[in-house]
């Protein structure tokens, strides 16, 4: 995250503004701030792989994947971009936020890793109708599964391996680590996950 830009007045004034722009931007405390961009190829295999996953698995029902070029509303005024998430409200075809979040994914960099693991999971936690987060590890076989439980209460499961099942509160869209790294080549690097 850098680059902030001009105050806005409204959440309505800096999405209508954004129109205009070629870059992409969240929304924090007023001020609009320049999402990275650029991305590696193992980072874009995940989401590619999630958003294909995802589409087929929602096929017929209302609701829609999202990805980064969408947004979240997580606080009043905020505005997050999560790397994709599934909609399941009913969505205004010229809106630019979700309707109704119900899980989102982060796919961790190595420049964002801290913001996103920490910060940004705070924020999406205060989204009341989100019931999942899902940090994914890039560099490894690796997704921490946030789940808010019967009370509201957020717990952490990491899925490590490819033959585990990710348990989302929506049991229709729930992946296969499988079918998310369907076709990564794991680079080597350090892991930007930690497993406890």
């Amino acid at each position: 995250m850098v680059e902030p830009a001009p105050r806005c007045r409204s959440v309505q004034e800096c999405l209508a503004s954004q129109e205009r722009l070629d870059e992409c931007y969240e929304l924090l405390g007023g001020v609009p701030v320049r999402v990275m961009a650029g991305a590696r190829n193992v980072h874009d295999d995940i989401v590619v792989d999630l958003v294909a996953e995802f589409h087929t698995r929602l096929r017929g029902t209302p609701c829609r994947p999202v990805t980064g070029d969408g947004s979240v509303e997580t606080l009043p005024g905020q505005i997050r971009r999560p790397d994709l998430g599934v909609d399941g409200g009913s969505r205004d075809p010229n809106g630019p936020t979700a309707a109704e979040p119900r899980p989102v994914v982060e796919v961790l960099s190595p420049s964002t890793r801290d913001f996103d693991a920490f910060e940004k999971l705070e924020d999406d936690k205060a989204v009341a109708r989100l019931a999942a987060i899902l940090p994914i590890e890039p560099n490894a076989p690796e997704i921490v599964l946030w789940r808010r439980d019967a009370d509201g209460a957020w717990q952490r499961r990491l899925v490590a391996g490819l033959d585990r099942t990710i348990d989302l509160p929506e049991r229709d869209i729930s992946p296969a680590p499988a079918d998310v790294y369907d076709g990564v080549a794991f680079p080597p690097r350090p892991r930007l996950i930690s497993g406890t």
